[in-house]
């Protein structure tokens, strides 16, 4: 405002003079128009300045947040990935293996001994090898999911997840453990009922033959 001032102080000494005089007033008039507006528009663009840091301060702020959870997020999935000792030592992992060697050592001891029985024809003997090898198979495919779930970088899932994992794989080897018992047991009882048979018509024989 003081600028203003002295141009209007000016403009009246010189108000006096004739035409040289006028034409000075209205450069003056013109030059404090001019400076008026030269100080709005300076009043302007500090208030679009104070906007812009405030918006740079709000997006600054949003970006870290945002940054912050994505670390936060990323530590946490990278966290499943890792297998924790507590899911490693669960008593159902040693279940599993337990039971896997006794699949395998089972079904080789009865079809060793279904072999050496003489009541079953190789066509039989052809078919519970083949049962036996599937049993296998799948036995095997249940090591492999248990591997996966006990390797850290292979499964991104928590210890409640991987438990459950290990849960459902101990009772499917039950489930498979349980069906070669019952399968065995069948095959065992019908190899006893053909040498039971056997040992009937032999003794018939030896009656008759008497």
């Amino acid at each position: 405002m003081k600028p203003l001032l002295f141009l209007l102080l000016i403009i009246g000494l010189t108000i006096g003079t004739p035409q040289r005089g006028h034409a000075q007033v209205e450069q003056l008039e013109q030059l404090a128009l001019d400076i008026e507006k030269l100080a709005q528009m300076k009043s302007i663009l500090t208030e679009m300045y104070k906007g812009y840091e405030i918006l740079t301060g709000g997006y600054n702020t949003v970006k870290s947040i945002a940054e912050g959870n994505f670390n936060l997020h990323s530590a946490y999935l990278n966290g499943l990935l890792q297998v924790s000792p507590t899911v490693k030592s669960y008593v159902r992992v040693a279940d599993i293996i337990s039971d896997q060697a006794t699949l395998v050592s089972e079904y080789k001891a009865a079809l060793n001994t279904f072999n050496g029985s003489g009541q079953f024809t190789g066509a039989e003997l052809n078919y519970l090898s083949g049962v036996y090898s599937n049993l296998f198979n799948e036995s095997v495919d249940n090591l492999d999911a248990l591997v996966m779930v006990l390797t850290d970088s292979e499964l991104r899932a928590s210890d409640a997840e991987r438990i459950a994992a290990i849960d459902h794989i101990y009772t499917s080897v039950q489930n498979e453990l349980s069906f070669l018992r019952q399968f065995n047991g069948r095959a065992a009882a019908l190899g006893a009922q053909r040498q039971h048979s056997l040992q009937e018509i032999t003794n018939v024989q030896s009656f008759i033959g008497q």
